[in-house]
């Protein structure tokens, strides 16, 4: 594995022999995931999950696997679940993950306070069908950002979680192959400046956000700052997060001055 370029490949080894231990695969089984990994096959796809934030969600081909650095847009939501609970009348608090690939983002912050009604959206039928095994199935809906979510949602979301696709078309041929041949390009194309999908959610979010919503949106280090310009100026208050340990960025975003909506 480390001859075929795998870079962790000690670990990696070790994490396919206990998959194959643990399914019963037996050697053929195990020298055939090798064979898989070695060939380029994200290691994700071959065990089949990724994990964020201690939690193992499904992962399917074409669908968008987790990355490490989401867990700023984890912890920056959870923190504000903590400080801030919006659930009306006694209802539960709506959390909405949107574009939400295997709902990886969705399905940790449901573990860690299992009271919340999580819905996910995505506009990939492929995304949609794995986020569906790892999230309650009639919450996960299929279609183009808000247009995905039934009517009844509207007003009621207190909290958007998204990583929506934000790198620019022209960089996705330097990604690594694990993701740019593994990966659906719409999981991954944000447009000429990365910046496409966060202009249309500033301008979408409004009427689905209950008074008070906020929005919790990845980001990078570089394109934070136009980020927050287009939030801004959409009449949201924002801050920027970072976590150097998994080099994540996310910018928190609250509807306090966001006009009628």
């Amino acid at each position: 594995m480390r001859a075929a370029g795998c870079v962790f490949a000690e670990e990696e080894a070790a994490l396919l022999l206990a998959h194959a231990t643990d399914t019963g695969l037996g050697t053929a089984g195990l020298e055939a995931l090798v064979a898989r990994r070695c060939a380029g096959e994200p290691l994700e796809l071959v065990v089949g999950w990724a994990e964020l934030g201690g939690v193992r969600v499904a992962v399917a081909p074409r669908v968008f696997v987790p990355r490490r650095r989401s867990l700023v847009l984890v912890d920056a939501a959870d923190a504000l679940l903590a400080s801030t609970p919006r659930g009306r009348d006694g209802d539960a608090t709506v959390v909405l993950d949107l574009c939400c690939g295997t709902g990886a983002v969705g399905a940790v912050l449901l573990a860690r306070r299992p009271d919340l009604e999580v819905h996910a959206a995505d506009v990939d039928p492929d995304a949609v069908a794995c986020a569906r095994r790892n999230l309650p199935a009639d919450r996960v809906h299929e279609g183009d950002l808000f247009g995905a979510l039934p009517r009844g949602l509207a007003g009621r979301v207190d909290l958007v979680v998204a990583n929506a696709p934000y790198v620019p078309s022209d960089a996705i041929a330097t990604m690594p192959p694990e993701a740019r041949d593994h990966e659906a390009l719409v999981a991954l194309d944000g447009g000429p400046d990365g910046l496409d999908l966060h202009r249309r959610i500033a301008a979408e979010i409004g009427p689905w956000l209950a008074p008070g919503g906020s929005l919790v949106l990845e980001t990078s280090v570089r394109q934070a700052p136009r980020t927050v310009e287009i939030l801004t100026r959409a009449g949201m208050v924002c801050r920027t997060d970072h976590d150097d340990e998994v080099d994540g960025t996310a910018v928190v975003a609250h509807r306090d001055a966001l006009g009628p909506a």
